[in-house]
């Protein structure tokens, strides 16, 4: 069965129902940067949330960390990014608009978007410079004075960084984890495709530190581990990917990379990379500060310094993903009906209650519902508008169940709950269904798209 998932529905579904918004949209924007809506806080956050659970919930070998947005100059020197992290870059004098000069055959030229950078006649590129990558900005009262610093590109240094801190306090021998989210600025030179690629984004990365002789098998464990992670939530098995990376693409840290790949709208693009980076990052840092960043084993009395695996995702790219993956529309009662087939665990609100008539006391025992529910899992109050048009609102932000209160409730006690896939609907008692909701939550899960 095609998909029937565009960027442009996402776009629409994203800003209308309050997931995703340009940002100073009533200034006129800024390319390539938004806001995340209220809708939108709730599912990144679910999404960081089952990242943080499967490395420190799920394991004991994994400890978190939280580093600085800005760091020392000299950790950018150490880590190869001041000399190394550039793209090549080219202006159209004309159009005066930039490009990738790698990926001009991939690029709409700014004046005719049908034709590529260089095609049109009118067309007068410069010769191709290094761009680095970073955003340069300075520390001190006065700009004149102050100190140049940047804003962190990745959040993997802070890491490295800290690796002797966290041996002090952690009790950890390798192999050993440190895993932290947060925000990361690139200035891409051509940003695009919605939250796919900005200049501002969130990453969710973990440093895996290893024995030497053990990095290659800890690789290949930490591969498959993150691919699984997808599909645990819900990501349909032929929409995701992994692709070894070829020698010739392979970072000059790395021996091993792989990027799992995810089947968007626009085509197979990375949603997380895996690579086997080596001793090289705390060998440089150890280099640069002169401190000593390796490991002692008091029982075999070895001394070494740690190769390291590194699973990198994005929790902007994830986002993305896990709302095309849940896109769907079908026909129901002769109307187009879109829903949003989330995992019920990242889904923003897990359940809605909506009160049939604003009389008769459903109000009233609607309210008591939604204050237990609210205390066990994240729900929402609606009773504005037609029963229909508030399940329809309630599918587009992926709402797994709704809950009406009727006449009946109020006698009875008993509510009808709605499931978003099946449509189903079944009288179940007020008494427990908080308890039995948030099991529903928990429980395994298979997007119903793979039935269709």
């Amino acid at each position: 069965m095609a998909d029937v998932v565009t960027m442009e529905k996402l776009v629409s579904l994203a800003k209308r129902r309050g997931f995703i918004f340009p940002s100073s949209e009533i200034y006129g924007g800024v390319g390539s940067t938004y806001d995340y809506g209220h809708y939108g806080v709730l599912l990144k956050t679910n999404v960081k949330n089952a990242w943080w659970r499967a490395m420190l919930q799920e394991r004991d070998d994994i400890v978190a960390l939280d580093s600085a947005i800005i760091q020392h100059p000299r950790v950018w020197e150490a880590s190869g990014h001041l000399a190394n992290f550039t793209d090549p870059l080219v202006d159209c004098r004309f159009c005066k608009q930039r490009f990738r000069a790698d990926q001009l055959e991939q690029a709409p030229c700014g004046h005719a978007p049908s034709k590529h950078p260089g095609q049109a006649p009118q067309c007068d590129l410069t010769q191709a410079r290094e761009f680095n990558l970073m955003f340069e900005t300075t520390v001190g009262p006065v700009k004149e004075s102050g100190a140049a610093v940047y804003l962190r590109p990745e959040t993997a240094q802070g890491i490295f960084i800290n690796f002797k801190n966290v041996l002090q306090f952690a009790r950890k021998k390798p192999p050993f984890g440190i895993a932290q989210v947060g925000k990361s600025f690139r200035n891409e030179i051509t940003p695009g495709n919605f939250i796919f690629r900005t200049r501002e984004f969130e990453q969710m990365e973990m440093e895996y530190f290893v024995p030497p002789a053990d990095a290659s098998k800890w690789f290949e464990y930490w591969t498959a581990a993150r691919r699984d992670w997808y599909l645990e939530l819900g990501i349909r098995p032929d929409h995701l990917r992994l692709r070894p990376h070829e020698p010739d693409e392979l970072s000059h840290y790395s021996s091993q990379t792989s990027d799992v790949e995810y089947l968007f709208p626009i085509g197979w693009s990375e949603l997380e990379g895996i690579a086997n980076r080596g001793d090289f990052d705390l060998r440089q840092h150890a280099q640069y500060s002169g401190e000593t960043l390796e490991y002692f084993d008091q029982q075999t009395k070895e001394r070494f310094v740690p190769h390291v695996i590194e699973p990198a995702a994005g929790a902007d790219r994830a986002t993305l993903a896990f709302l095309a993956d849940a896109y769907d529309e079908e026909e129901v009662e002769g109307e187009t009906r879109t829903v949003l087939r989330l995992h019920p665990r990242l889904a923003p609100i897990k359940v809605a209650v909506l009160p049939l008539l604003r009389k008769d006391g459903q109000p009233e025992l609607a309210t008591e519902v939604y204050d237990a529910l609210r205390g066990a899992i994240q729900a929402e109050y609606d009773e504005g508008g037609s029963i229909g048009r508030r399940y329809r609102r309630q599918d587009e932000i992926g709402t797994p169940w709704c809950v009406t209160i009727d006449h009946e409730s109020v006698s009875a006690r008993t509510v009808t709950l709605r499931d978003r896939d099946t449509l189903a609907q079944e009288r179940v008692p007020i008494e427990g269904l908080a308890d039995e909701l948030a099991l529903r939550v928990l429980a395994s899960w298979q997007t119903p798209k793979l039935e269709l």
